[in-house]
């Protein structure tokens, strides 16, 4: 009888070993996964927080008095040209600045693509043109350049968005 008795103990010590296992790994992901997302909420809504709306209306009328400083200036006369990228071809012709900062551009890769928005802008006391195209291949494929005053360029990044990638990109002006 004894070793029945110690063979139930053993068994009984067994069931109580195995229910001492503590959280199944996929509760212990679960519980994690929640906590961070938790945490992401939390830290997207507290930064959004943060900015005072007085203060984005006060650094947007700073832009545009920047834009509208550069634009009555000499500086977006440099502008107005063709540019040409020689790593493929692409020609930006930008042929007027208006005192609001928009650009009358069009860009050919060789043939024309829509442009569906350009303007300039101040970025570190140096004009920025911001082109958008909206094509066939261009959904909506960006480019953000500095004109370079020295150099004579506009140089900057061109976001493709089928690729999701950018890419530094220099522009030299053509010859009338």
């Amino acid at each position: 009888m004894g070793s029945k008795k110690s063979r139930k103990q053993k068994r009984s010590l067994k069931a109580i070993k195995t229910k001492r296992r503590g959280f199944s790994p996929l509760l212990v992901i679960f519980i994690c996964a929640a906590v961070v997302g938790a945490g992401g909420w939390l830290f997207y809504h507290e930064s959004g927080k943060r900015t005072d709306p007085r203060q984005e209306t006060s650094n947007a009328q700073t832009s545009s008095r920047e834009v509208a400083q550069t634009v009555s200036g000499d500086n977006f006369k440099n502008l107005v040209g063709r540019w040409i990228r020689p790593d493929g071809g692409y020609i930006i012709e930008i042929r007027n600045v208006d005192a609001n900062g928009l650009l009358e551009a069009a860009y050919f890769n060789p043939r024309p693509i829509h442009v569906s928005q350009a303007r300039l802008t101040v970025a570190n006391k140096e004009p920025q043109v911001f082109i958008e195209l909206r094509d066939v291949g261009y959904p909506g494929a960006t480019y953000t350049l500095s004109y370079l005053p020295k150099q004579d360029v506009l140089a900057g990044l061109y976001y493709q968005p089928t690729a999701g990638q950018s890419f530094e990109v220099i522009f030299v002006r053509m010859n009338p």
